[in-house]
């Protein structure tokens, strides 16, 4: 047996005395004191004698306890604020919890053999008062430390306040036994206990609230959602303190409450760091207390009403200032490669990239193989990208530049669209060539082009080569006729693509990004307003966008301004054609004759390079329903088909179709 199981029993056991010493005093002058049925009914007798008899002289419970060494109680009572009465209430209601031969003394004492626990009457005249007494009632009070505190339950919510029976939870008990394990009730509402690390926090804002003197309670906004948790989480354990992790899903009073008691229980150096769910202002006003350093973190601004009486600092996240990079080459030591290169394109704060890195490892041990470019970008594709399949759909880049055919300075811009993409946060941050007026650290790119000419496949290229995901904004669920709804739809959409990494395509932009007009009509009055709030948001984007066009004329020319890059996709020239039909049917069996006749296909058909792409799968499904290679006919026939489509007459034909 523990020290601090043996000090609680010695309370028992010093309580087990006023038990006695009540039960004495009541058989006394209780007729019914022998019937072996008392309890279980009020004879006429009894009711006689309560209604005519006057209160009984109580022993006063002798109160004269030394503590045991290892008691927890005395600490308990510190960290919750608990007086002398409370104490004695306390250890009055969880006695059957441990000593089992309370119960029928307490059946005994609340004339009700079914009742076993203490009830608020008979604990109070244990502690040598009563339910008469109003400051001893106000110990039991829904604002009293007891019951804010999560160290006893009212139960029979029917009764008054007297017949009420006190119940210490299992935590409580359990903790006064010397049972340090968390609550199970924390596991299930999504906490997680992380222990002291030794690794000693830097200077910034995550180590200064690490290292406080008091504690505080404190709102951190961030730029990325878990950023500046982790690092406040990091710092905490660096500085030799335990914390508690919360990811609600949403607001739960009862298990915050269960959280507060766990910190209490575990001293004065255990933190809370909380993700703000949505509507986070009731979990804030549970939970802002000051005895313990609490940290709400997430990109929603501070709200003064969530905790109005509550001393709440509100911080700014500073960890997007701060490069990454070390965390990851402390956790692939061994890497081989530009570390730097691969993980340029992702904003993960200092907790998710050692959660990435850890993952790539795993990655790389299943396969027996080095940790690789491929195994990071997997990892950290998983944690950078989880919001939006919500509001756009998700594009997995199956293509590299290999697949690309383009002339040599759309190429190159591409390329500088990826480096822009990896050393931003060197750029914008390092070397602080970022302009004011809370301008984001966006990446956005305008390809402009027929259609065809291959911009969606460059996007996708592009988020292949960074390795992120690509996102295609579908423009028929975001616009929408009522006033107002398109900017909403709009607005989700960034707010999720400033929390990961990914590549945001919109596709036909012109749709939402056209030029604003002559105010002729109210329609045009608010068309200018849904313009206006795109010009503002792109200014304080901070992930990477791409919007595709067929009409480079239709685009504002203020959000131009407001463009890294302009990349033009021309139409494909007779050599680029031809290069593009040797490369879609480079996987596909070819009849001898083939390649040499391609050369004449692109010269007498003037098609961009989906249309190319459009025409070889028709040339492949010719083939494959022969069951013979692809010939010199089942080109010129998908040829002749993508003409059709577009309405142009066929060479040669001077009809839309030619057999």
């Amino acid at each position: 047996m523990n020290e601090a199981a043996r000090a609680l029993l010695l309370r028992l056991d010093h309580l087990r005395t006023s038990v006695a010493a009540l039960v004495e005093a009541r058989s006394a002058d209780d007729p019914t004191a022998q019937d072996p049925l008392r309890g279980l009914y009020v004879s006429a007798e009894t009711a006689s004698r309560l209604a005519n008899s006057p209160a009984p002289e109580l022993p006063v419970p002798d109160h004269s306890f030394t503590p045991a060494p290892g008691d927890r109680m005395a600490a308990l009572a510190q960290d919750f604020g608990l007086g002398e009465l409370d104490t004695l209430l306390l250890v009055a209601a969880l006695a059957p919890d441990v000593d089992r031969r309370f119960e029928p003394l307490y059946g005994y004492l609340n004339d009700d053999v079914g009742r076993r626990r203490a009830s608020v009457a008979l604990a109070l005249e244990l502690a040598g008062t009563g339910p008469h007494d109003p400051a001893a009632r106000a110990r039991l009070h829904a604002a009293a430390p007891l019951i804010t505190g999560g160290l006893v339950t009212l139960e029979d919510e029917d009764r008054p306040l007297p017949g009420r029976a006190l119940r210490v939870p299992e935590r409580v008990v359990a903790h006064l036994l010397g049972d340090d394990t968390m609550d199970g009730q924390l596991a299930d509402a999504h906490v997680e206990l992380l222990t002291p690390n030794g690794t000693a926090p830097t200077d910034g804002l995550a180590a200064r609230i690490a290292l406080a003197p008091e504690p505080v309670a404190v709102h951190l906004r961030e730029r990325r959602a878990g950023s500046g948790a982790d690092a406040v989480t990091s710092a905490l354990r660096g500085a030799g303190r335990s914390v508690l992790r919360h990811r609600p899903e949403r607001a739960d009073p009862v298990a915050a409450r269960a959280l507060l008691r766990e910190a209490r229980l575990r001293g004065a150096g255990t933190a809370v760091v909380v993700e703000l769910p949505d509507e986070p202002g009731p979990l804030v006003r549970e939970l802002a207390v000051p005895d313990v350093t609490v940290v709400f973190a997430g990109t929603v601004p501070y709200d003064p009403t969530w905790a109005p009486g509550a001393s709440l600092l509100a911080l700014e996240d500073t960890t997007a200032e701060t490069d990454p990079l070390t965390a990851w080459t402390e956790e692939l030591p061994s890497y081989e490669g530009d570390l730097a290169e691969a993980v340029g394109p992702y904003r993960l704060g200092a907790g998710q990239v050692r959660r990435a890195a850890r993952g790539a490892v795993a990655l790389a041990g299943f396969e027996g193989t080095p940790v690789g470019l491929a195994h990071v970008q997997r990892s950290a594709r998983l944690l950078s990208a989880p919001l939006l399949d919500r509001h756009a759909r998700r594009v997995r880049p199956a293509v590299g530049f290999g697949d690309l055919v383009l002339p040599e300075e759309p190429l190159g811009m591409l390329h500088e669209l990826a480096g822009r993409a990896r050393h931003r946060d060197r750029v914008l941050g390092e070397w602080r060539l970022r302009t004011g007026g809370g301008r984001g650290r966006g990446v956005v790119a305008l390809f402009a082009g027929d259609s065809g000419t291959g911009k969606t496949l460059a996007a996708e290229v592009v988020a292949g080569e960074l390795g992120l995901d690509m996102y295609v904004v579908d423009l028929s669920s975001v616009v929408d006729k009522y006033v107002g709804e398109t900017e909403k739809n709009l607005e989700k959409i960034f707010v999720e693509a400033d929390r990961t990494d990914s590549v945001l395509l919109f596709d036909e932009a012109d749709a939402v990004f056209g030029k604003r007009s002559e105010v002729k009509s109210s329609h045009d009055r608010y068309a200018n307003l849904e313009s206006a709030y795109l010009l503002q948001r792109l200014e304080a984007f901070d992930g990477i966008a791409v919007l595709t066009t067929n009409l480079r004329a239709n685009i504002d020319e203020a959000f131009t301004r407001r463009l890294d890059l302009v990349v033009d996709f021309p139409f494909p020239d007779v050599a680029l054609r031809a290069v593009l039909w040797r490369s879609c049917l480079a996987g596909v069996p070819q009849e001898p004759d083939l390649d040499a006749e391609l050369d004449a296909c692109a010269k007498e058909f003037e098609l961009a390079g989906g249309a190319i792409r459009s025409a070889a799968v028709t040339a492949g499904y010719l083939a494959a329903g022969r069951g013979s290679a692809v010939s010199v006919a089942d080109v010129r026939a998908g040829a002749r088909r993508e003409y059709v489509k577009s309405g142009r007459l066929v060479p040669g034909t001077g009809m839309p179709w030619a057999p």
